[in-house]
């Protein structure tokens, strides 16, 4: 009996396995045809049959979406748009998360219940209500413009609050016997235990900022405020479409955060799974 069981187990797991891989193929698919197109001469974009490896491979491509159009600037619009989303953002959550667990003040459960309704709200629904805003503080066509919707993170907040919360009370009685300030025990007791919490969600935000497109696109319409992932649709010629140049240079915006979730693989799961829980 243990040993048909053992087959039944043996049989099951390599069903699961192979089902598994057959999905990774789906999915991983169109990253590898997006990265082997880029490297296609055009006329071998367009064929009418499939290749799955480039006939005469070029990086001429990348070399003209680097050299005729303006992705040098966009890729410097999303790195200050991101970075700075990410401070701005981390930095608020984290004070925002600290009073609602620590401090005790008017209006504090009410704020907790703000922010956890929050999630009932899609930003998609909040765009109008945004440009309106934007547009009459004079803001569009700049960075300033992009960063401050994108500066509201509920689910970082609630991260924040939770992980405090668990911090056991006697280190901020110590730090209150000590005449240590509130920012003294967030920054010098709290803090230095955080870390890893803030490290997984700064690379998210970044990631999370970096990728962002129905606002920037909205919101900027001059070529040179572009950000990457807008700059990308105005890889173009006076004659058509290029795919494989557009490709190039959609490969090139998704460069860093690739990069980024490859150097940073555990800690961009610890969020999402902080994130998830949250949601969930």
């Amino acid at each position: 009996m243990n040993a048909m069981a053992a087959q039944r187990w043996n049989l099951w797991g390599g069903i699961i396995t192979a089902l598994t891989l057959v999905w990774a193929i789906l999915w991983a698919f169109p990253l590898y045809w997006g990265v082997i197109s880029s490297l296609k001469p055009d006329d071998e974009v367009v064929r009418p049959y499939i290749e799955l490896w480039p006939e005469t491979p070029t990086l001429e491509n990348y070399i003209d979406a680097l050299t005729t159009t303006q992705i040098g600037t966009w890729y410097i619009n999303s790195v200050v748009v991101a970075v700075g989303v990410t401070v701005i953002t981390i930095f608020i959550s984290m004070l925002c998360g600290y009073a609602i667990s620590q401090l005790r003040f008017p209006g504090r459960i009410a704020l907790w219940w703000l922010i956890l309704a929050s999630f009932m709200v899609p930003t998609s629904a909040l765009i109008i209500n945004h440009f309106v805003l934007v547009a009459n503080l004079g803001l569009l066509n700049s960075w300033a413009g992009i960063m401050l919707p994108q500066l509201i993170h509920p689910v970082i907040v609630i991260v924040y609050k939770q992980f405090f919360d668990q911090v056991p009370k006697d280190f901020r009685e110590a730090a209150v016997m000590d005449n240590a300030s509130e920012f003294g025990i967030l920054f010098k007791v709290y803090m230095p235990m955080n870390w890893g919490v803030t490290t997984a969600l700064s690379i998210v935000c970044f990631i999370w900022t970096w990728n962002a497109f129905l606002w920037p696109f909205l919101s900027v319409t001059r070529t040179e405020m572009m950000t990457i992932t807008v700059g990308i649709t105005q890889v173009n010629d006076a004659f058509g479409v290029y795919y494989a140049r557009q490709l190039s240079a959609a490969v090139l915006a998704g460069l860093p955060v690739a990069l980024a979730y490859l150097f940073f693989q555990r800690r961009v799961t610890e969020a999402i799974t902080l994130s998830a829980g949250i949601k969930g």
